[in-house]
């Protein structure tokens, strides 16, 4: 009985062996039951302690009492041993012990995670202690106005609480004892039994034949026929008895009864007649049949098999449209989703359908999912978006309209279901008529006559359908094209979804670049401007330019770049343009700015590195900030690793201006920043660019330059005509980086437009002064507005003598109007020595001056202070429009303001 080579003593060995383990996993779940009770035993008993301590009515008394230890340790003590814990301690809020088992300890200050106590919420924590596995739990005191006013603590150990389990192991032991004992016996009945039924055989010997036996009866996809002797069936698998059709009880009659055809039958009942693949019909079956005679090996007899030929004709047609199908949906992954735009990923599913899955595909798409946007669901209007295998335009819509299709309509069914609806005949189909009869009409004429919707679902949503049609003589859709279909919008779906999220991001990120970009170029009389930008084929970018009109008629050309696409990038390049805005107004030298810029990209840097929204910072960003003065001439150029600026002088030359290397800005390099000076001729073309215009992955910088130097080489032309020459000639329809192009034809204030005069630190001077300018006025036609500049040269040319240093001048420019501008400007300018610089505030009453600035902050339209290396210039400006300037009896009028100017 205990051998294991027959299935009896298996069968013991196997009943003990399950025993054994239950018994074994009741007792390790008794155990551990048990010393979970334990843990909880010692943590409810630690609450309970600390709880019934931290609420006696004497406890606040006693803390309270000249000596609180001598009124609470007697009392802790008699808690602890009546508890059963390993101690009752006191603890004041500021951690000393003023009740503990041991006298050293009290007194002490004690550092533990009482802070949740002390912040009146109770807490049990179990810990390992020098003691082993100890429970502790810390409650608060209150005080009668509720305030915590010290806390409890009851630590135990767990080994204290575990005797329960140790009590109960003997028990435990033997119970399973028993158990394993009166299983083993019942096993030993069970197994005596069974070796008495199964004679003693061994269980690999039994299982050989049974799988022998199962295999020829049910598994074997053949049919098998054992024939005595004599003719009569001895065995007929279940194969065999469905492919001949055979009554239940076949076995043992003898064939000629069994119905079968005569010419099957008899090379059946032959006792001399092999066969191999010998084709014989069985009812509507071609079956290929083989026989052997087992004699002389076995009993007199024969052993016929049976293969259906039609199913496997049948098979290897399906095999052949499965293969079909699956090349279909490989194309399908290599040609749906080549581009990122919604109309074209639409037109690539019905190209790749047409026609080897269907004759005509058409595919409709919700509205909102042309324009990049998430479908609500509250719109059933659908625009068809794709067609493919109609040669006549009239069968359907065209594509672009946009269609409301019919409740009845098998779109409208799948697009509310999210389910696909196949119409096997669709001349029996009511619900397409009630959509457009005419329409259908057509369609039916045209041979369609069966028709397949399927949603195009990504994420949950459903983003439209597609409709697949078949015609002619093509077989209609069955319910194994469903799924085929399916797996096919499944894949398209997720490729319109991809396009229909760029579609949304691009379009976000080009409004947000046109309203960060310059919408016009300001007036000024500096330049003739004319500009371009052109965004990259995989999206808008960071570039940017601006033309900034500065005091003193000067004005600062600004080209910039930051690095990538998309909504980043332009957020960040507005970021930068609305920086050098801010710094131009303070009249930097270039150098200058583009140093404060440095270090504003540099804070920026570490603040977006630390947030979870922002993937990256803004290093990488490069700029170019030009200014030009037309009084003198000169223009003064700094860069932050940018391309330095073209000059095309008036006689078609090209020159490549050298700047000094500057790193770009944010990477902290500590290396200054370095400006160029020159004086530009007049006539002359500044071109200022992006890299994106001489360099990309097919030309290197130099050539790329190179190309420019060409384009710009020749006669002279306009800013605009530049601009066209230079964007045609560089550049293809869609660039891999932005580009933006400005070109700056410059002007030149003649002589005759600018007026200086030397001032001495002398208040006398003030007169001649003023009446030189009267006299140049004059001179200029302006007389109607002596008085308003005598006024403001007066106050500015005061205010500098008395706060001032030599040297002093005064200067006045008169620009022109010129076209497109309403009136031309006069411009007054003091530079004195100092570098202090005046500002607007409050006069009182009784102050004798303190009105000079107020007057000229009314009088002018602008004015400011800006910086020169030798000093500093206060200017102001003054409209030429037509109008009635102030006259002194209007001055009072001015004045109620009351204003004071002093030196800061």
């Amino acid at each position: 009985m205990l051998s294991v080579g027959s299935i009896a003593g298996q069968v013991f060995l196997l009943q003990l062996a399950v025993v054994v383990l239950l018994v074994a996993a009741a007792l390790v779940a008794l155990v551990l039951q048990a010393q979970r009770d334990s843990m909880q035993e010692a943590q409810s008993r630690t609450r309970a302690a600390a709880q019934a301590f931290a609420n006696s009515p004497t406890i606040v008394a006693a803390l309270n009492s000249p000596d609180p230890t001598a009124a609470l340790q007697p009392h802790a003590e008699a808690a602890r041993k009546a508890a059963g814990v390993d101690a009752v301690i006191v603890y004041r809020l500021d951690g000393i012990t003023l009740t503990h088992p041991d006298p050293d300890q009290i007194g002490k200050h004690v550092i533990g995670p009482y802070a949740e106590a002390a912040g009146g919420k109770a807490f049990t924590s179990t810990f390992q202690g020098s003691l082993g596995l100890s429970v502790i739990s810390a409650v608060p005191v209150r005080d009668a106005d509720g305030s915590v006013v010290a806390i409890v603590s009851a630590p135990v150990t767990v080994e204290k609480v575990e005797h329960m389990v140790k009590q109960q192991l003997p028990v435990l032991l033997g119970g399973a004892g028993g158990a394993l004992a009166i299983a083993a016996a019942g096993s030993g009945l069970v197994s005596r039994r069974l070796r008495r039924q199964t004679h003693g055989l061994g269980p690999a010997h039994m299982t050989r034949m049974y799988e022998h036996h199962d295999a020829v009866l049910h598994a074997v996809r053949e049919g098998v026929l054992i024939i005595t002797g004599d003719g009569r069936l001895l065995l007929a698998n279940d194969e065999a008895r469905r492919l001949l059709d055979l009554p239940a009880d076949a076995d043992g009659r003898h064939i000629t009864d069994l119905g079968l055809a005569q010419d099957l039958a008899g090379l059946l009942t032959s006792d001399d007649r092999p066969a191999t693949d010998a084709v014989y019909l069985a009812a509507d079956r071609l079956l290929a049949v083989n026989k052997r005679l087992t004699a002389p090996r076995g009993p007199a007899g024969s052993v016929v098999t049976l293969r259906d030929t039609t199913e496997l004709r049948a098979l290897s047609g399906t095999v052949e449209v499965t293969r079909e199908r699956l090349n279909l949906l490989h194309d399908a992954g290599m040609r749906i989703g080549t581009t990122l735009d919604v109309r074209r990923t639409a037109e690539e599913l019905a190209e790749v359908a047409v026609p080897r899955f269907a004759d005509v595909v058409t595919v409709e798409l919700l509205d909102p999912v042309l324009h990049g946007e998430e479908p609500s669901g509250a719109t059933v209007e659908m625009r068809r978006t794709a067609v493919a295998g109609l040669d006549e335009d009239h069968l359907v819509h065209p594509v672009g309209e946009l269609t409301r299709f019919a409740a009845a309509h098998p779109v409208s069914s799948g697009l509310a279901d999210g389910r696909p609806v196949l119409v096997r005949d669709l001349g029996s189909f009511d619900g397409r008529r009630a959509q457009d009869p005419e329409c259908a009409r057509r369609i039916l004429d045209h041979g369609i006559h069966s028709l397949l919707v399927v949603p195009l679902r990504a994420g949950g949503v459903v983003l439209g359908v597609a409709v697949f049609c078949r015609a002619s003589v093509s077989p209609p859709f069955e319910d194994e094209d469903v799924s085929f279909a399916e797996e096919l919008a499944a894949r398209t779906a997720a490729c319109i979804d991809n396009a229909r999220r760029y579609t949304r991001e691009h379009t976000m990120a080009a409004a947000l670049q046109r309203s960060l970009l310059p919408r016009g170029l300001p007036e000024q009389t500096a330049f003739d401007v004319a500009c371009r930008y052109l965004p990259a084929r995989a999206g808008v970018g960071g570039d940017w330019f601006d033309v900034i009109p500065l005091s003193g008629t000067r004005v600062a050309l600004v080209v910039g770049d930051v690095v990538g696409h998309g909504l980043h990038a332009a957020a960040t390049m507005g970021r930068l343009r609305t920086a050098v805005h801010n710094f131009s107004g303070l009249d930097m030298p270039p150098e200058e700015l583009l140093s404060k810029l440095d270090e504003l990209v540099a804070q920026i840097d570490p603040e977006e590195s630390a947030t979870e929204e922002v993937a990256q910072g803004i290093t990488g960003a490069t700029c170019l900030y030009a200014v030009y003065d037309p009084a003198s001439g000169e223009l003064a150029v700094a860069t932050a690793g940018h391309p330095g600026p073209v000059l095309v002088y008036p006689d078609g030359t090209v020159d490549l201006l050298q700047m000094p290397v500057s790193p770009p800005l944010g990477l902290s390099t500590g290396l200054p920043f370095e400006s160029a000076e020159l004086t530009v001729p007049e006539g002359s073309r500044l071109v200022l660019f992006t890299d994106g215009l001489v360099e990309d992955r097919n030309r290197d910088l130099d050539a790329g330059l190179a190309d420019l130097r060409a384009a710009l080489t020749g006669p002279d032309r306009t800013p605009e005509a530049t601009c066209a020459v230079v964007m045609e000639a560089m550049l293809p329809k869609q660039p891999r980086d932005d580009v933006a192009l400005l070109v700056a034809r410059a002007r030149r204030l003649c002589p005759a437009q600018v007026a200086e005069w030397p001032v001495p630190r002398d208040p006398a001077a003030v007169a001649a002064t003023r009446t030189a300018c009267a006299r140049r006025l004059a001179e200029w036609g302006l007389e109607q507005i002596a008085f308003t500049a005598e006024l403001v040269l007066s106050e500015l040319i005061t205010n500098a003598i008395r706060y001032g240093t030599e040297p002093i001048a005064v200067r006045l420019l008169r620009t022109e109007p010129i076209s497109g501008f309403t009136a031309g400007t006069l411009i007054f300018e003091v530079s004195d020595g100092s570098s202090t610089a005046p500002r607007l505030r409050r006069a009182n009453v009784t102050d004798e001056g303190g009105r000079g600035l107020f007057l000229v902050a009314q009088l002018t339209e602008r004015w400011g202070t800006r910086y020169t290396p030798r000093g500093k210039v206060i200017w102001a400006e003054r409209s030429l429009q037509d109008g009635v300037p102030p006259t002194a009896e209007h001055l009072g009028e001015i004045m109620p303001g009351l204003w004071e100017d002093t030196a800061p």
